[in-house]
């Protein structure tokens, strides 16, 4: 696997990085286990301190670390900036918080002083994608840190310079070295980090092949993993939506990192009585997209991260042209080096048409017209994916009936899906299990050790439920 930063918006190779050989990996393990049996007792407090200082680092480097972004995976600078201050803002929150919501918690019990510490399991594995390269890193690295499971990482074999642009940062900002370490490495390294004795967790977001590769060995060597996979989000206009406030957030729901977010709006699902106004203003939003270099404050769309990316994805669309959809917008080639895609809007896709069921990874709407309000959540519900979605309704208790009735792990009602370091992410269906971020996020891989202290040193073995146990 070559490890290569090509940059999307010329398609010029920038940089080869090499891999890293076995011998690199054992030392890489063993400095990371040595120091997992080193945090095991020691207090939150000594590392939770330490975040404070890498999101001070993240802060302080913005600039620098968002063009690392934009050259190596194409989004708009301001997009990576984005990305910088929500790796920031996830350091703090841990750095607030981890202490707090790693205090031993209390279980009322006949058989003594009952308590749940919270301790961490050991050295984990991240397999992560070049879409959102740092944030992806740091929604596992910080909760994780603050437990006090050091972390090691393959990232995406394009996205090599924030792979080691993260690393960099991390260390500058003064954690101990193997708390969290970059590896170059194949797909068979990765196989057997997994297996190795010193790895206790397995974090991957990534496409479902990977999903079920890496979650299928980490069973076989009985290592607990979390799956972040795709989505094909469901964005729906409600009977009683207020159209002008929709239509302030429907391009960028779809448009944001050039559409190519997990948990982008992909299936517009539109009830009847808005569904003409909804299109035109679609239509005429995406019209006015200004594709160009990323670095430009200009620049309204990015290219896709690589060629292979943008090949993919029309012939995702040809596929459901070919199969009866409606090309309503877009799906012209744009004349330029780099990776752009035209923003394409698609109607009229069929349940028997492939479309109905394949998550597009860039700048491509579906748009369905339904009835009414059942019979978008029915639409919503008929996906295998199930990670995020939108709904927006004139009346916001009617908005949050909707979600909770929409199969997925997460939904935004009157407002477009965003992520803040106290949300849990995660999501279920086809689009994974565990959940990073927030309370839940920290606990995923944590041993909740049970401690049970009688306070009178007798046992009365018989007598508790007939030695039964």
């Amino acid at each position: 696997m070559a490890y290569k930063t090509i940059n999307p918006y010329t398609n010029e190779l920038v940089k080869t990085y090499p891999n890293h050989d076995d011998a690199y990996v054992e030392k890489t393990l063993s400095k990371a286990d040595a120091l997992y049996h080193q945090w095991r007792n020691q207090p939150v407090k000594e590392r939770t301190v330490l975040l404070q200082a890498v999101s001070d680092y993240f802060t302080a480097h913005t600039d620098e670390l968002a063009k690392v972004l934009t050259i190596d995976m194409g989004k708009r600078l301001s997009e990576a900036k984005g990305e910088v201050a929500i790796c920031a803002a996830i350091a703090q929150y841990y750095a607030d918080h981890g202490e707090e919501m790693l205090q031993p918690q209390t279980i009322k019990s006949s058989a003594g002083e009952a308590r749940e510490e919270k301790h961490p399991v050991g050295t984990l594995m991240m397999v992560e994608p070049w879409n959102f390269p740092y944030y992806q890193l740091m929604r596992v690295f910080a909760p994780n840190f603050a437990v006090g499971n050091p972390v090691v990482y393959k990232h995406a074999s394009n996205t090599p310079a924030s792979a080691a642009a993260f690393e960099e940062a991390v260390r500058n900002a003064g954690v101990p070295d193997g708390s969290c370490t970059n590896l170059f490495i194949s797909y068979d390294q990765v196989s057997n980090v997994i297996a190795d004795k010193r790895i206790h967790g397995v974090a991957l977001t990534g496409s479902e092949r990977a999903g079920k590769k890496v979650a299928a060995e980490a069973g076989q060597n009985l290592k607990k993993s979390t799956l972040e996979l795709g989505g094909s989000d469901a964005f729906i206009v409600a009977e009683d939506a207020n159209l002008e406030e929709v239509n302030k957030v429907a391009t960028s729901a779809r448009l944001y990192n050039a559409g190519q977010v997990c948990t982008s709006s992909k299936r517009f699902i539109i009830t009847e009585n808005h569904y003409d106004e909804f299109l035109a203003a679609l239509k005429k939003s995406f019209a006015q997209v200004k594709w160009g270099d990323p670095m430009d404050d200009a620049t309204t769309l990015a290219p896709l991260c690589t060629v292979s990316a943008k090949e993919k994805l029309q012939a995702q669309v040809d596929d459901a042209i070919a199969n009866g959809a409606t090309l309503e917008y877009g799906n012209q080639p744009i004349d330029h080096p780099g990776n752009f895609f035209e923003p394409t809007i698609l109607t009229n896709i069929t349940r028997d048409n492939p479309a109905y069921f394949t998550e597009f990874f860039g700048p491509v709407a579906q748009v369905y017209k339904v009835k009414d309000d059942a019979a978008a959540i029915k639409l919503a519900n008929d996906s295998d994916y199930g990670l995020g979605g939108v709904v927006f309704a004139g009346n916001p208790k009617h908005g949050a009936e909707i979600a909770s009735q929409i199969e997925t792990g997460q939904v935004f009602v009157n407002t477009y899906f965003g992520t803040l370091p106290e949300l849990p992410f995660g999501g279920v269906k086809n689009s994974g299990y565990g959940r990073e971020l927030g309370h839940l996020g920290i606990n995923e891989f944590v041993n909740n050790e049970l401690v049970v202290v009688n306070p009178e040193p007798k046992v009365d073995f018989e007598n508790t439920f007939g030695g039964f146990v």
